[in-house]
C-alpha cells in the first residue's frame, strides 16, 4: 500500500514536472497551451508515452521524418532522458484544468447613449 502511495506522488510530481518543462522549453509556441495543436503543429494531449518517448529521442539524436519535424530538432538536443520522461508524463496524461470567470462579461444596456 505504500508503495502505491509514493508511486502515485512520483507520477504527479513527473506530471508537475513536465508541465513546467512543456512551458519552459517554448514547446506552447507552436503545440499550444493546452497541447491541443496550434495551425499544422499536431496536438500533444493524451498521446501515447511510448511513441512521444520514441519521437523526442530521434529529434534528441538529430533524426526526423520530414523537413517539417526538423525544427524539432533544437527543442530536443539538449532534452535529458528525465525531461523527456516528465514531458511524455504530461502529455499522456494531460488534464485540462477549468477556467473559472475572471470578469463579469454581460452586457447591460442603460442610460440614454451617452449624450
Amino acid at each position: 500500500m505504500l508503495f502505491l502511495f509514493f508511486l502515485s506522488v512520483n507520477a504527479n510530481q513527473s506530471y508537475d514536472d513536465g508541465k513546467a518543462a512543456y512551458m519552459q522549453k517554448g514547446c506552447n509556441g507552436c503545440h499550444g497551451n493546452r497541447a491541443e495543436g496550434l495551425n499544422e503543429y499536431p496536438a500533444l494531449a493524451n498521446r501515447d508515452k511510448k511513441y512521444m518517448t520514441y519521437k523526442l529521442k530521434r529529434f534528441r539524436s538529430k533524426k526526423s521524418d520530414n523537413q517539417q519535424q526538423e525544427m524539432m530538432v533544437p527543442f530536443a538536443v539538449n532534452l535529458s532522458n528525465k525531461d523527456i520522461d516528465n514531458l511524455t508524463t504530461f502529455m499522456r496524461d494531460f488534464k485540462e484544468k477549468k477556467i473559472s470567470k475572471k470578469y463579469n462579461d454581460s452586457f447591460i444596456r442603460s442610460g440614454d447613449g451617452g449624450s
